[in-house]
């Protein structure tokens, strides 16, 4: 049983940012929202635990 961790948890941050800026580059917001479906499903199959999935849900939706 885990949970969320909510700290910085990154080596480096900015790269990670960096990266995900240059993942959407050239797309138009179709494909924008359609490679982040796919990136949120993808990174919720590696973490795998619907607790940990359910209380980041749940704090992505009430964090501003």
């Amino acid at each position: 049983m885990s949970t969320l961790i909510t700290a910085p948890n990154m080596a480096n941050p900015d790269d990670f940012y960096e990266a995900l800026i240059d993942m959407h580059r050239d797309l138009d917001d179709a494909q924008s929202q359609a490679v982040n479906a796919r990136l949120i499903l993808l990174l919720a199959n590696h973490i795998g635990d619907m607790q940990v999935l359910r209380e980041a849900m749940t704090h992505a939706r009430t964090e501003p």
